[in-house]
């Protein structure tokens, strides 16, 4: 498939979960398609971006380890995504890569994600934070920079401090996933 077959088989992406998971099934398929869709993510004036993002988490729920060799390209681009609708499935993916980097097991991500790819997931989680994002978006950033803030010391202080601030204007969704971190944090001290 080429990248225009594939940028017009995007088009057809719609929310369902079935869809969603027929179109990952393409790439997990034929791996040599992720740079394309790669490229369509970060197409970030394009509304087919975020239906590559969909496409992108379900590729990389089923098979994480297709992200390792777009690392660089991944994390270096993380901060130009735009649409709303593309920012929930990075930031779970962001998720999904710090996971295995801080799981007991080992894997190839440990060795992979180096200190800059994790800097610039940090920077980006954070700025999610800050900004005004939904919070699905939210959610995967806490959690994610909860897990980097066993390394970087200053992480847990800067969260903590954002989560109390932002707690009483959030939803309760927001709130219950605040909660759960900051009570984490606080174990921790």
């Amino acid at each position: 498939m080429t990248f225009d077959e594939l940028y017009k088989e995007l088009s057809y992406v719609n929310g369902t979960r079935e869809n969603r998971l027929k179109n990952a099934r393409l790439i997990l398929d034929d791996l040599d398609l992720l740079p394309h869709l790669l490229t369509v993510l970060f197409m970030t004036e394009d509304k087919t971006s975020c239906k590559a993002a969909w496409i992108l988490e379900f590729v990389l729920a089923e098979y994480l380890y297709g992200i390792i060799p777009y690392l660089d390209e991944f994390t270096l681009k993380l901060s130009t995504i735009k649409f709303d609708s593309a920012k929930r499935p990075v930031a779970k993916i962001c998720e999904f890569i710090t996971k295995a980097y801080y799981s007991k097991d080992q894997n190839p991500i440990k060795k992979t994600l180096t200190p800059l790819y994790r800097e610039c997931i940090i920077e980006c989680c954070f700025d999610w934070m800050i900004n005004d994002e939904k919070v699905a978006v939210k959610a995967y950033s806490m959690s994610t920079l909860y897990l980097f803030g066993q390394d970087y010391k200053w992480i847990h202080p800067e969260l903590a401090q954002i989560l109390e601030q932002d707690y009483p204007n959030q939803s309760a969704a927001f709130q219950a996933r605040a909660k759960h971190v900051l009570k984490r944090i606080n174990s921790k001290k």
